[in-house]
């Protein structure tokens, strides 16, 4: 390989990393593998737009005072993901403030931060934030263009599934097949007819690779965008009142828990209390394809009067798997799961495609040279 065809492999794995980031971005709803900051409020640690290495809470352990994190907050600029650093620690929760800010966000309106609300965490090693410039326009500018071409194809064809993160892997598979397509039509006959006899032929396996990752991206939307935190305040009042907002101090109340699967594969769900003073029965539940399970949810008010914010952490997956692997597996890692059946299956859509072409190519001989259709078939 030269010098030149390693630099376009190079760039070529860059942009795909690139994509791929940002669009399992919007499907968690959380920055993966890059984040960036729309404000100057951590100046001069990150800059307006500058992008930064974004670790999924999930993954990088417990946070410490001095950490970088990327939470859902509730009143900053009216909610959504927020990147500032954590100061200080206390029983309810974390206090964080930006590098630039003379205030913690505490001081004004927003709640301290509980662990189940931090989505990311920004690396830093040896307590220096890693940033890369111009992250942020480059992802605006294309998530723009991306967003305003699904409207105009939605609204021609008149289908709402284009648009959104689902519409979002439609585009880019197709994006993908146009390419390859307008490269088989542009490449030079003359030069491949200059041989009496040839094999002609592509390599597959790029364009089966890109379908397989719209497989995955879609497992992965389905389990992890319906599941996550949620959130349920409560008043703790001297006496009670109608509904489960209000509830007399130190008693309880249950409510459903209602879990919803509009897909149409049955998904295992796993929710677990993320702070004191709330249950849920049952914990696990398979709800079939379709469907909907109930559940009860116990919220106890504390013997202080005042307003209080209770989280459970559901986590659901796709049934492709016996129940007590998926059990055993969601024990170890609650994204295990997610990995394990994200591989199965975008793994064996690859293999049997693989498998279906022979070693990936698809042969064919001819003395004349083939024609263009010829040549789109033997590729797809």
């Amino acid at each position: 390989m030269g010098l030149r065809r390693g630099g376009e492999v190079v760039l070529e794995a860059a942009l795909i990393v690139f994509l791929v980031s940002m669009i399992l971005g919007q499907v968690l709803g959380q920055p993966v593998l890059l984040g960036f900051v729309t404000s100057g409020s951590m100046a001069p640690t990150i800059e307006t737009g500058d992008g930064f290495v974004a670790i999924p809470a999930a993954l990088a352990g417990p946070v410490e005072e001095g950490d970088v994190v990327t939470f859902r907050a509730e009143e900053i600029q009216g909610g959504g993901l927020t990147t500032h650093r954590i100061v200080e620690e206390t029983d309810r929760g974390y206090i964080t403030k930006g590098d630039a800010n003379p205030f913690t966000d505490q001081d004004g309106d927003e709640p301290p931060v509980k662990e189940t609300q931090i989505v990311a965490i920004v690396w830093q090693p040896g307590g220096t934030v890693v940033t890369v410039p111009g992250v942020g326009a480059v992802v605006t500018g294309t998530q723009s263009t991306l967003q305003g071409i699904q409207r105009q194809i939605a609204a021609l064809v008149g289908a709402r599934s284009l648009l959104g993160t689902q519409g979002l892997a439609y585009f880019v598979v197709a994006l993908s097949v146009v390419a390859y397509v307008a490269d088989i039509l542009l490449s030079d006959d003359r030069k491949r007819k200059r041989e009496p006899e040839r094999s002609t032929g592509t390599n597959v396996r790029l364009i089966v690779a890109v379908f397989a990752g719209a497989i995955v991206l879609s497992a992965t939307a389905a389990m992890v965008g319906p599941a996550g935190p949620q959130e349920f305040g409560v008043v703790s009042a001297e006496s009670d009142s109608p509904g489960p907002r209000v509830i007399e101090q130190g008693t309880s109340e249950s409510v459903q828990y209602i879990t919803p699967n509009d897909g149409f594969v049955p998904v295992v769900r796993y929710v677990e209390p993320a702070t004191e003073g709330v249950e849920i029965e049952p914990r696990e539940a398979v709800v079939p394809a379709r469907s909907s399970v109930n559940g009860t949810l116990t919220l106890t008010a504390p013997p202080e009067t005042g307003y209080y914010r209770y989280y459970v952490v559901e986590h659901r997956y796709l049934l492709v798997l016996p129940q007590s692997t998926i059990e055993t597996l969601h024990a170890v890692h609650p994204w295990l799961p997610i990995v394990v059946i994200d591989g199965l299956l975008g793994g064996s859509f690859y293999l049997l495609w693989v498998v279906m072409v022979d070693n990936g190519r698809v042969r064919r001989r001819t003395r004349d040279g083939p024609s263009r259709l010829d040549r789109i078939l033997s590729r797809i």
